[in-house]
């Protein structure tokens, strides 16, 4: 959790952005929420109402403040949604939690705050099709569930094949890397994916899960990236993203990291690389 005090305190130190430019979220309405989530694990989720065994699902205890915090990175990605509609580029300092399912929360998710994002902005005739690139080394398999049936929803994945979860419903698109893929090869793999999409998709509205567990170092990954492979990696998906000039959203997913500073370090590579790329 520590982690993300830490990369806001770093992205101001490092005068990657400017406090100006952090705006903070309320909480999401419940009635949002429910767009994708259903009434009772919401509301179970909010009154601490969870079992023991939906806890030990979810992997986190249940508290009044992971409840609130929760509420507060959804809220965090529908507001990134709509500024990135606005100013070409926006992002939220948590959020990517690709794991929940509409019922139940796994992996460290709580709620699935992209595919909330998602539907109050189609509901709310902001967007109609929308891109998920995930490059969590953990397949989205959440996002993969909630959009299986919408077309105007495009959901790619690259990631780990041999990692969490174990039982992955098939996005649109789905790229499983062996272990030890390493940068060269992930790179060309993730450069061939997103020109096919473009190809065929043209979203009004992109998401970027940008995890950072395929770090060689992560205590989950084991696609043997290096911090300068990630790097570019962040490169990749930025710059071919606003060169076809998507909105673009960023948010954080997973990283585990031996310690704080460096994981505080790889998040924040995303956000240097966008200010390189002049937002």
């Amino acid at each position: 959790m520590k982690k993300f005090q830490g990369l806001h305190s770093f992205l101001l130190e490092k005068e990657v952005v400017a406090p100006f430019e952090i705006i903070e979220p309320s909480m999401i309405n419940l009635s949002d929420l429910i767009t994708t989530h259903t009434p009772d694990y919401a509301q179970a989720v909010w009154e601490g109402g969870l079992t023991r065994k939906e806890i030990r699902r979810m992997g986190l205890p249940w508290s009044k403040s992971l409840a609130i915090r929760s509420r507060l990175a959804v809220q965090g990605t529908l507001n990134a949604g709509l500024m990135a509609l606005q100013d070409g580029l926006a992002g939220n300092l948590a959020g990517g939690t690709h794991h929940a399912m509409p019922h139940f929360g796994e992996g460290f998710c709580v709620f699935n705050d992209v595919a909330v994002a998602i539907k109050v902005l189609q509901q709310s005739k902001w967007v109609n099709k929308v891109l998920v690139i995930d490059c969590d080394v953990h397949q989205g398999n959440g996002t993969a569930y909630i959009f299986r049936d919408a077309p105007d929803v495009f959901t790619f994945s690259i990631h780990g094949e041999n990692n969490y979860p174990f039982k992955k419903p098939p996005s649109d698109l789905d790229i499983g890397l062996p272990d030890k893929t390493g940068d060269k090869e992930y790179a060309k793999s993730l450069i061939s994916a997103l020109d096919s999409i473009f190809n065929k998709f043209n979203p009004d509205l992109v998401f970027y899960l940008g995890g950072i567990d395929p770090m060689e170092t992560d205590h989950f990954g084991r696609l043997s990236l290096t911090l300068s492979g990630l790097r570019e990696r962040e490169r990749i998906v930025i710059e071919s993203v606003t060169q076809h000039n998507y909105p673009l959203v960023l948010l954080l997913s997973g990283g585990y990291a031996p310690t704080l500073k460096e994981t505080v370090v790889a998040h924040a590579q995303m956000y240097e690389v966008a200010k390189e790329m002049g937002f």
